[in-house]
């Protein structure tokens, strides 16, 4: 069995906080994490998962379960089916504050983070989960892990045909069970036309109307049903950098699919020979980028894209405090070349740390400013060296 690098976070944090959120999609491996974590030299435990109906019955009086357990770690699996629970938990800790007293799962976020942020707040401290990244899998194929994506079932099956079906069915079962499960106001056909759809936009600014239009529904119902599925890790927003100067930047955000197994079975793309011959493949690889970048991006940094309507564009700047540290440029090509929306991109934001970043190379300075490296090498040893920028 693997062991995830959140291991580690959940413990440090344990030490601190009264109740840990560990939030990200299904089949993650929160559940597996958590099971992890019972086995280790942590406190004695007790296991709930809200989606059973025994568990689930076990809470209808939550108060004196809670009360019944103080010298235990109680763990919540899929807490956001029974949202009541927040405001129990508010009142247990307040009463029996001690650490660790809580670790809570959940694979949709609006509702738990404004759930807990009204109920736990300085109570709760909250980790995101994501799919298996470069750092975390020794010797792992990268064409491999680009191409089937870094869902544990995905990455670990033995095969590809079976590592496959296991995305498919993940997809099936997300669109049929799990959108309905949290609301979702729509057929899975539709849901299934509309992620499709997305996928077919991975990369490029998103446009709801056109979206809409195609789909034949208002702007208004494709922003609700995205909402869900962004609430629930599946796809990603990425939001135009603009600084207090005047200049004519793009206002819409970029969309991608969160993980590029889904991306390529959405897209119903065979096999990454297959892939090397699509108009997607600069995109796809793009998408790989900003999942390994949200997954390993350094504490107290975000990530936007860059973008004038005069043609300067950077795929990815990193922040920190507002201020940009970062210019990432991403080329599905093993000689890359600068373009000019680059070098002015960088001039603009006045970044002194510049990436050309590709699928494999021994990095090398491109330019007195601009490295160009493999994804394995950016986020391994460049990445982290941005936390002291």
């Amino acid at each position: 069995m693997v062991v995830r690098k959140y291991q580690k976070q959940v413990l440090e944090i344990a030490e601190q906080f009264p109740v840990i959120g560990i939030l990200g999609p299904r089949q993650v491996g929160k559940t597996t994490l958590a099971k992890q974590i019972m086995k280790s030299d942590f406190k004695n435990c007790i296991y709930l998962d809200l989606e059973k109906p025994s568990d689930y019955e076990k809470l209808s009086d939550p108060e004196w379960y809670f009360a019944s357990h103080r010298d235990k770690c109680i763990i919540i699996d899929e807490i956001q089916t029974k949202p009541d629970l927040f405001k129990i938990l508010r009142s247990e800790v307040d009463e029996h504050k001690t650490p660790a007293r809580f670790i809570i799962l959940g694979s949709a976020s609006p509702d738990i983070v404004r759930e807990s942020s009204e109920s736990l707040a300085g109570r709760v401290s909250y980790i995101h989960m994501y799919p298996f990244s470069i750092d975390e899998i020794d010797e792992i194929d990268l064409r491999k892990l680009h191409f089937l994506g870094g869902f544990p079932d995905s990455i670990l099956a033995l095969t590809e045909k079976r590592a496959k079906n296991r995305l498919e069915n993940f997809i099936k079962t997300y669109i049929e069970r799990d959108l309905p499960l949290l609301g979702m106001p729509t057929s899975p056909i539709m849901t299934r036309r509309l992620w499709e759809m997305l996928a077919w936009q991975n990369g490029n600014l998103l446009n709801l109307s056109a979206i809409g239009n195609s789909l034949g529904i208002t702007y208004h119902t494709v922003k609700n049903y995205m909402d869900f599925i962004e609430g629930s890790f599946m796809i990603q927003t990425l939001r135009p950098f603009s600084s207090n100067k005047k200049k004519s930047l793009v206002k819409s955000p970029k969309i991608y699919i969160t993980d590029t197994g889904i991306l390529h079975r959405l897209l119903k793309i065979p096999d990454y020979d297959s892939l090397l011959g699509m108009p997607v493949a600069g995109a796809s690889f793009e998408a790989f980028i900003l999942q390994q970048l949200t997954a390993n991006k350094p504490e107290n940094t975000e990530l936007f894209f860059y973008r004038t309507r005069g043609g300067t564009e950077i795929d990815f700047v990193i922040t920190r405090a507002g201020k940009p540290i970062a210019s990432v440029e991403v080329k599905f090509s093993t000689a890359p070349k600068i373009t000019k929306g680059f070098r002015n991109g960088i001039k603009g934001l006045d970044t002194t740390k510049n990436f050309i970043v590709t699928p494999q190379s021994e990095p090398y300075m491109k330019s007195e400013n601009i490295m160009v490296c493999g994804i394995s090498h950016f986020i391994q040893q460049e990445l982290p060296n941005l936390s002291e920028s």
